[in-house]
């Protein structure tokens, strides 16, 4: 009898260990009997909330679901606009499972790449009817008077041309967050048991291809305001060259003038003086304008002059007196 308690013991022991299970903080549990998940009287699954359970044991298997909100980063996708033009938008999604047993009928297990998958097919399908019914310059500007939706994420970052009309227009990229928002929880909850919390585009970017075009574009644009406002600082600047050539000029003009003035009031004054001086003692002056010819006629001892001794130039020379020479 001894013998065989042992054996009961470890069984028992066994069985109550299998029978027991333990659910992670975040997480909750759903128990699988036979492939099918076990409900309660009402036919709604029986959901085990973090703590120690216990199940059936050999029976029973329990699947662990992560509760908590989840995020799926969607890479980025090209769409086409209402004037048939590409464009790549980049969005992100916030989910969390709410129906636990759909949600482990519907990705084969509580898969949850499985589930991101299906998730990422939905949103991308709604974005698309979306942004194919409106023009790019609609997609990329949010509304004039500054509007945000609730539960806003990170500021949206627009590399297009078009967010430079952004001011000018009014935008929808927040109304089509908000109607993937919804259109995308409604299907999610349905087909897959999942709440989604929240959708938003984080950037728009124009193909390789298109950015290019559009670069060269902006870039002749500049030049052309370049080239005008090039245009325009050479017509000023000869402007205002011709008028300081002008002012030059006039300057220039009045100062010969006043020259000439002054020179001609000094030389009247120098004449006024010559004549008095002369009309004093002409005999002197005369002296003096001979004695200074002879200093610069004979200056030079190389220079030989052919004159008559008799001449008028030697009249001092023959006579103190100066007296013509007969």
């Amino acid at each position: 009898m001894r013998k065989l308690m042992i054996p009961v013991l470890v069984v028992a022991l066994a069985l109550m260990l299998m029978s027991m299970f333990v659910i992670p903080e975040g997480e909750r549990g759903i128990v699988i009997r036979f492939g099918r998940v076990l409900t309660d009287d009402n036919q709604v699954s029986r959901i085990y909330e973090p703590g120690l359970h216990f199940k059936m044991p050999l029976f029973d298997r329990v699947k662990t679901l992560d509760a908590r909100i989840q995020t799926m980063d969607g890479r980025g996708d090209r769409f086409v606009t209402s004037e048939k033009k590409d464009v790549i938008i980049n969005t992100y999604v916030k989910w969390k499972i709410e129906d636990f047993r759909q949600y482990y009928l519907a990705t084969g297990g509580g898969n949850a790449l499985t589930a991101q998958a299906l998730l990422e097919r939905k949103v991308t399908d709604v974005l698309r009817s979306e942004i194919g019914a409106r023009e790019i310059k609609q997609i990329v500007s949010g509304p004039r008077n500054n509007d945000v939706l609730p539960d806003s994420a990170d500021s949206e970052e627009v590399t297009t041309e078009a967010a430079r009309q952004a001011l000018e227009i009014d935008g929808e990229r927040d109304k089509i967050m908000v109607n993937v928002l919804k259109d995308t929880r409604e299907s999610a909850m349905k087909d897959l048991g999942v709440r989604v919390v929240d959708f938003r585009i984080k950037k728009i970017n124009l193909p390789d291809e298109i950015s290019e075009s559009i670069y060269r574009r902006m870039r002749a644009e500049r030049e052309s305001v370049a080239r005008k406002h090039r245009s325009q600082g050479r017509e000023k600047a000869e402007v205002i060259r011709a008028q300081a050539e002008l002012e030059v000029a006039t300057l220039l003009a009045e100062a010969d003038k006043t020259a000439r003035v002054t020179r001609g009031g000094a030389d009247a004054k120098a004449a006024a003086i010559y004549s008095s001086a002369y009309s004093k003692d002409p005999e002197f002056f005369s002296f003096l304008r001979s004695l200074s010819a002879y200093k610069t006629s004979f200056s030079d001892k190389s220079d030989i002059l052919v004159l008559d001794p008799k001449s008028e130039f030697f009249r001092y020379m023959n006579d103190m007196n100066g007296a013509p020479v007969k």
